[in-house]
């Protein structure tokens, strides 16, 4: 299926192999379901219209979010539903050629349909949504657990969000970038913490009179934030990894003597209709973090230079058909 791309947003991902990658990338080996290798187009958060469609349920002409998990459909995650752990899962635009172009080729199966009152600028921020979404959902949320989010990059706003939609109590927001944390404040956070200023564990506890987090989510990467996530969760309480980092330090003796749940989250999977659902209902907005768009042939300077120069700006979206757009 070929999809003519409206918008794509440029990930964190995308920012990592533009700086010193490759890293999810293949390179010696082409992937076992996408058949490619480097050189690749980047670009896995997207939406545009279908142009091309060799599936019956799915029209040319039609508006559609791309949902850009590669799954085989066979090994035995799949079987049981749970294609984010497929053992070949890769992502349109790592592991194949992505949407940082004006059409994309995508399987029929990472698409979804768009109810008119769902904006593509809203649809083209439905995939960092998802991971927001399955992070909350892995975890052991309950309605009014007070929850610390750590690293308001694109996805820990969405989280904030999700929480807020999903029923948690105190939703405390940390990081150290003040149009960020401003941010946070819309997207539904009760309070923000400003790490540079205040020692992020003593602010969550005194928010939650001396509790503690039910549940910290690790949104950033660092070892700073993962060892403030810890820091702040009460006894017999949890946090979430979603951040992506490589080795990093903790205290086990801690961990086990105050019975923590450390929890990973990947991807995302089921939640793409729930999401689009929620959107054209109005009870979120994905694209309250976009903070500029730009043309493919500046997505460059005003898009991956901009980002890794300036904190305050969270979500870049690349339009590269103009005119489909204005």
């Amino acid at each position: 299926m070929r999809i003519r791309v409206a918008y794509c947003g440029i990930c964190g991902s995308d920012l990592h192999e533009y700086v010193d990658g490759p890293h999810a990338i293949p390179v010696n080996c082409p992937h076992p379901i996408s058949g490619q290798r480097a050189p690749l187009t980047l670009g896995h958060e997207f939406c545009g219209t279908v142009v091309e469609s060799a599936d019956r349920e799915v029209a040319i002409g039609a508006r559609v979010a791309v949902e850009p998990e590669y799954r085989c459909g066979k090994c035995d995650y799949c079987r049981q539903g749970q294609y984010n752990r497929c053992v070949a899962m890769g992502f349109i635009g790592l592991m194949g050629d992505g949407a940082l172009a004006e059409t994309v080729v995508v399987p029929s199966y990472t698409v979804h349909p768009l109810p008119d009152e769902v904006r593509f600028d809203q649809a083209a921020a439905l995939e960092p949504a998802a991971v927001a979404l399955h992070a909350v959902r892995t975890s052991g949320l309950r309605a009014g657990d007070a929850c610390a989010v750590f690293g308001m990059g694109p996805v820990g706003l969405l989280i904030v969000a999700m929480l807020r939609q999903c029923g948690a109590g105190e939703i405390i927001a940390v990081d150290v970038h003040a149009r960020r944390l401003a941010l946070a404040g819309v997207m539904g956070a009760s309070r923000v913490v400003d790490a540079a200023r205040e020692d992020s564990a003593s602010a969550v506890f005194a928010a939650t009179s001396g509790r503690g987090a039910a549940i910290a989510f690790e949104v950033a990467g660092l070892q700073a934030t993962l060892d403030g996530a810890l820091a702040c969760v009460r006894k017999g309480g949890e946090a979430v990894l979603v951040g992506l980092m490589g080795k990093a330090q903790v205290d086990i003796f801690d961990i086990v003597n105050r019975e923590l749940r450390l929890t990973a989250s990947v991807g995302y999977r089921d939640v793409f209709p729930t999401l689009i659902a929620w959107t054209s209902r109005g009870l979120i907005d994905p694209s309250a973090i976009v903070t500029r768009e730009v043309s493919l042939a500046l997505a460059v300077p005003q898009g991956f230079d901009a980002l890794l120069a300036d904190k305050d700006q969270v979500k870049v979206l690349v339009a590269p058909n103009l005119e489909d757009v204005k």
